[in-house]
């Protein structure tokens, strides 16, 4: 068995590059980092890359915060979390496909990831594809930079 991690971000691994911080994350496409084999058996190795991926290679995914609602009874800016994120934090925050991806309005709306506090020192992360767990959580890391003026 090989578990196979594709698809690490351009920037996580240019010389001098900095955790994504900014409204829009990019992810590069497959071959930006070669797959990296991290867990092998005695036997022979075998790829679970799926096709479909590789089908997609030179196209790049653009991720945008999702932009957030007002609610008029609470006064507030607000996002559905669909009760996965129980307690408000400036870390908490859902991810969907930038409209230069050229996605449909529906899947704009489409959260590919979230992440949010739940309890004291205690967040959930959920994400779908197009990325990996990796990535996700890669991602989530990175809100733990400093959040200037936010905190």
């Amino acid at each position: 068995m090989q578990c196979v991690m594709d698809s690490i971000p351009a920037s996580a691994i240019e010389p001098g590059g900095v955790a994504p911080t900014q409204e829009e994350f990019l992810i590069n496409g497959l071959d930006s980092f070669s797959s990296v084999p991290f867990f092998r058996s005695k036997s022979s190795l075998t790829d679970y890359t799926s096709t479909s991926f590789s089908d997609h290679k030179d196209e790049k995914l653009v991720l945008r915060n999702k932009a957030p609602r007002w609610h008029e009874q609470l006064q507030c800016w607000c996002l559905n979390f669909r009760g996965r994120v129980t307690v408000a934090s400036v870390k908490n925050f859902q991810l969907v496909a930038s409209e230069e991806n050229g996605p449909s309005s529906q899947e704009q709306e489409n959260v590919i990831l979230q992440f949010g506090k739940v309890g004291k020192d205690l967040f959930t992360m959920d994400y779908q594809y197009p990325i990996s767990a990796f990535q996700a959580f890669a991602i989530c890391l990175s809100s733990f930079d400093t959040k200037i003026a936010c905190e």
